[in-house]
């Protein structure tokens, strides 16, 4: 179980165990125990036993409760049954190893809580406590229920009546025959865990049948089940299709108490026609997401539960009819979990022990406590060497008991130096002091005094002798060097331990750092040179007040080691300073005796802090007034304050205007002005001075500016088209920014041209774009006048500009007449009419039906097309049609063209040319068309210098051209094919250079 995290909390708990005492040794146990690490132990459980619930009848099992325990010597083991021994040896009770074999369990007699006893000469534990249960499940009454009748479309519940049984039922139900059991079917049916009922949301006529409640319990070796008699229902027509609202009818209780760690589950049902859809929601908080997919059904699940999970539970069951809701509270509890515990503890006969556990759970757990397994009725206040043995805190509420375990040994012996004597040899400065300990091993507490020689040490204005031991001595000089000796005495003997002191010369500062002065990005160097015995080592550290890790920055430092006196220099430089380096800097020389210290305070100066406390006051529909508190000007005067604010329209933060519009350094508020209306914005501000800009202050809430009407109208009006007798309007819906409000929406205001009333419309949808006003008077592609403005909850904007949209046309109903069709090439005709606006022309070759034909559109009032792509050679049927935004009107009547023969596909042959100055002839053979093919008429030669991208075409009916050469040396491009009424032929491509030549 995680931790409840009730602290501090009434459900906290703490005990406390002390001792005090000083007694002769009498003890039934060794005189001398061995330390902890040694051999010997307390039992320490490895396994403990746990619940069980048994079949009752079932005579020729075994029950085996597990316990084991980790002990030297070995432990040996005892059971209880209801506080009671358990008589092992009988034959139905055998001990093996330390488990509990019970055989051929019997109600009444074995039932119970057992506990195990684990036990060796360093004491006795308890284990936790395992029930033995005995679990059944009766057969149902032989008495069936009276049979029901329900109306087609009404809620209905068959109840289960479930026999008597140990543990919890899990439940089911089958129709007629077994195993065809109930489904959910779409919401219709359930079954509650809780009492076992169905329920049947919407009953239909094909529900009537014979329904038998199914009841199922799990033991830990077996299962049981029964079914009842048959529950019939008879589901009766009605015609009438009659709906209802949701009404709940199963309910969960109105306080219903969790464990923590645990599942928790709500039932929730409601009768409806149609079936009413079921959700949950945490009334004051969040649902939590473990929740799942159970959210939208008739049970709950809330797995894992925590504390955070406490509160009032809703379930809303919802139709078209209506609406139903039932609340109620889950209330957490927990089981006892240790926070605290105590732990093996070592003490001396003569010492003081304190023992501390704390539990949470819910309710409050109590705790008591046990030595060797039994209770501790009264404070133990003469500690023995008989206390030592095994101790457990016990923390119980309703829920559960928990143990914590630990060993006490009470130690007895005679002072002994051998682990731990006086340091042997103890350095010491001149003119400082120094500490000898006296630490022997003893129990009870040894007489502690010391000498030096012959000399008995007492307290004096340089020497002092503490109570436990430790031997101090002040301004110490060469005099004090010698041998000194403690000596330890009990009841059970002496001892003493002697060490030698010696007396060394003092470190001292000789050059100290000095305090310093520096602006951000320079560099500073405090200096720190010392003295100290020539005998020792010395060794340098720097340290700070402002928390620098010296190991991770960017620092230098310098050692020298100059003339007899052995003065070293430690000099500390900081590079490119910053003002979290601002502080004191603390430089020590030390040796294994003393040390000695001087500290310097370093400055830095920079760019101001971030100011504190923004706050945001008087918030208008435009403007806000902001207010803050000074941070640190970093050792130079603050100049000017600019004010950042961010928005979610805004990519980032950005300056805002101000009133003032400079805000000078001693300032503390200021008007942010130039907002959006009901806007969120959030704000920060920014100090500087001479030295620059600071951070930004903590971002300030967020705020909403007061909503305005609006103050723009929107755009993009327009509209048109659509289905006959409807206007359309469009337009564009307005931004976040320009809504200036809640409540919003659009008026839309229209009339027919010339005419003086306008009909107006509210569209209240904010992301609305067009509305359809339908109207069977509504003369096709009639002018409006329309305009259009916004409005929220605190008035209206201005009103569009006018705009003319017609409203929806209707389909033309009269095709386009005097068509002709004509033959352009092979692959092109030239259709004509009379003028009409928007026409589509078909078209489609002979032998083809006219479903399949391909189209043309033309717009305005052209009375010409051109259509391409068509093939050599071949009869095509041309028909025109008048189309607009309605529809396509009728077909004209069908014209008919056949196409020309297709152009050689040859291009022309034996190219060559001949040059004459700055002058080209090309020549080339003529092509002779096949009778197939339509006749040459000439030829096409395009032609570009080089480096030129634009072609020249000629046409020339001869096989020669001259054309002009380049200046330069360059070359030209030719392109020459023969043309005809079928079209141009295939290409000749090639390149004309001034050398003489040909081409193939």
């Amino acid at each position: 179980m995680s931790s409840p995290h009730l602290s501090p909390s009434p459900l906290v708990l703490s005990s406390s165990l002390s001792y005090r005492t000083v007694l002769p040794l009498t003890a039934c146990i060794p005189s001398r125990l061995p330390p902890f690490g040694s051999h010997f132990h307390g039992p320490v459980f490895e396994e403990q036993p746990s619940s069980v619930v048994y079949p009752e009848g079932l005579s020729k099992g075994t029950v085996t409760l597990n316990c084991q325990a980790r002990a030297s010597p070995a432990a040996t083991y005892r059971w209880h049954v209801n506080g009671t021994n358990v008589p092992v040896g009988d034959l139905r009770y055998t001990l093996v190893a330390g488990n509990l074999v019970i055989s051929g369990p019997q109600y009444g007699s074995d039932g119970g809580s057992y506990q195990c006893l684990a036990m060796n000469r360093c004491g006795t534990v308890l284990s936790r406590v395992a029930n033995l249960k005995f679990g059944y499940l009766h057969d149902f009454s032989g008495e069936g229920q009276s049979p029901q009748t329900v109306y087609e479309g009404a809620g209905a519940f068959l109840a289960c009546q479930a026999p008597a049984h140990y543990p919890a039922l899990s439940y089911r139900w089958f129709v007629n025959d077994f195993p065809s059991f109930v489904k959910p079917d779409g919401g219709r049916w359930f079954v509650s865990q809780v009492t076992g009922n169905l329920y049947l949301a919407k009953a239909e006529p094909n529900d009537t049948a014979s329904y038998f409640c199914f009841t199922t319990i799990d033991m830990d070796i077996s299962t049981k089940s029964t079914f009842s008699k048959a529950n019939q229902l008879t589901v009766q027509p009605d015609g009438t299709g009659v709906k209802s609202a949701p009404a709940i009818k199963v309910r969960f209780p109105a306080e219903t108490y969790a464990l923590a760690g645990h599942t928790t589950q709500l039932e929730c049902f409601a009768y409806g026609n149609p079936i009413p859809k079921l959700r949950w929601r945490k009334v004051d908080g969040l649902l939590p997401s473990k929740a799942g997919a159970s959210a939208e059904g008739p049970i709950l699940t809330l797995p894992e539960m925590t504390f955070h999970d406490e509160g009032v539970y809703e379930c809303e069951a919802y139709n078209s009819e209506g609406r139903d809701k039932h609340q109620g509270r889950i209330n957490v509890q927990a089981q006892p979990e240790w926070l605290q515990v105590m732990s093996d503890s070592e003490v001396e006969i003569s010492s003081e022990l304190h023992w501390t556990c704390v539990a949470a759970g819910k309710p409050r757990p109590s705790i008591r406590w046990l030595r060797n397994g039994q209770p501790l009725s009264t404070q133990v206040i003469n500690l023995a060497l008989e206390d030592s043995g095994m101790y457990q805190c016990v923390a119980e509420n309703k829920h559960d008991t928990i143990y914590s375990n630990a060993e006490l040994r009470v130690q007895v012996q005679a002072p002994d130096f051998r682990s731990n004597p006086v340091r042997r040899l103890v350095p010491a400065a001149r003119g400082g002091q120094v500490m000898l300990e006296c630490r022997p091993r003893a129990a009870p507490k040894p007489t502690l005094f010391w000498s030096r020689g012959t000399e008995l040490l007492t307290n004096s204005s340089r020497v002092t002798v503490t109570p436990d031991g430790i031997l101090w001595i002040h301004n110490i000089s060469r005099a004090d060097e010698g041998k000194y000796t403690c000596f330890a005495e009990n009841y059970l003997g002496k001892a003493n331990s002697t060490g030698h002191l010696s007396v060394r010369d003092a470190t001292k500062i000789t050059l100290a750092p000095s305090n310093a002065d520096i602006n951000q990005e320079e560099n500073v160097t405090l200096q720190c040179h010392a003295s100290h015995d020539p005998t020792m080592d010395l060794t340098f550290t720097w340290s700070s007040y402002n928390g620098i890790d010296f190991q991770s920055r960017v620092l230098d430092i310098i050692e020298f080691h100059l003339n007899s006196n052995y003065l070293q220099y430690w000099d500390l430089l900081i590079v490119s300073g910053q003002l979290s380096q601002a502080g004191t800097y603390s430089c020590t020389a030390q040796t294994v005796v003393d040390s000695a210290s001087a500290s310097a305070k370093l400055v830095v100066r920079g760019p101001p802090g971030p100011p504190g406390g923004l706050v945001v006051k008087n918030v208008a529909e435009t403007s806000a007034e902001l207010r803050w508190s000074r941070g640190y000007d970093n050792h130079s005067p603050i100049g000017k304050y600019v004010i950042m604010g961010c928005s979610p329209l805004s990519s980032g933060w950005r300056t805002m205007r101000t009133e003032p519009s400079n805000i000078e350094g001693n300032a503390e508020s200021a008007r942010v002005v130039g907002l959006l209306p009901w806007m969120d914005y959030e704000f920060q501000v920014i100090a500087s001075n001479i030295l620059g800009s600071g951070e930004p202050s903590m971002s300030s809430h967020t705020v909403r500016t007061q909503q305005a009407a609006p103050t723009v109208a929107p755009s993009g009006l327009g509209g048109g088209g659509g289905d006959r007798n409807e206007l359309i309007i469009t337009w564009t819906p307005m931004a976040r920014e320009y809504q200036n409000g809640d409540g919003f929406g659009y008026i839309l205001a229209f009339r027919k041209r010339n005419t003086p009333t306008w009909v107006v419309e509210r569209v209240s949808n904010v992301e609305s774009s067009r509305y359809v006003y339908s109207n069977q008077s509504l003369s096709p592609y009639c002018p409006f006048e329309v305009k259009i403005k916004a409005y929220n909850r605190k008035g209206e904007g201005p009103f569009s500009q006018i705009a003319l949209v017609h409203s929806a046309e209707e389909e033309p109903t009269v095709a386009p007449s005097r068509i002709n069709a004509t033959a352009l090439t092979a692959f092109e005709m030239q259709v004509s009419w009379d003028p009409v606006q928007h026409l589509s022309i078909r078209y489609w070759r002979q032998h083809e039906r006219e479903a399949a034909a391909d189209r043309v559109r033309t717009a305005g009032l052209e009375t010409t097309a051109r259509v391409a792509g068509l093939r050599p050679s071949t009869r095509y049927h041309v028909t025109v049609l008048a189309y607009n935004s309605a529809g396509t009107g009728p077909a004209s009547p069908k014209s008919t063209v056949t196409t020309r023969r297709p152009p050689p596909n040859r291009p022309p042959g034996n190219v060559f040319w001949k040059t004459d100055g700055s002058w080209v002839t090309v020549r080339w053979d003529h092509v002779k068309a096949l009778g197939n093919e339509s006749a040459v008429l000439g030829y096409k030669v395009l032609y570009k210098h080089e480096g030129q991208s634009a072609l020249k075409v000629l046409d020339k009916g001869k096989t020669s051209v001259t054309l002009p050469l380049p200046k330069d040396n360059g070359y030209v491009v030719l392109e020459i094919r023969s043309w005809g009424e079928g079209g141009d032929g295939a290409a000749h491509e090639t390149i004309v250079s001034r050398d003489s030549g040909e081409r193939d």
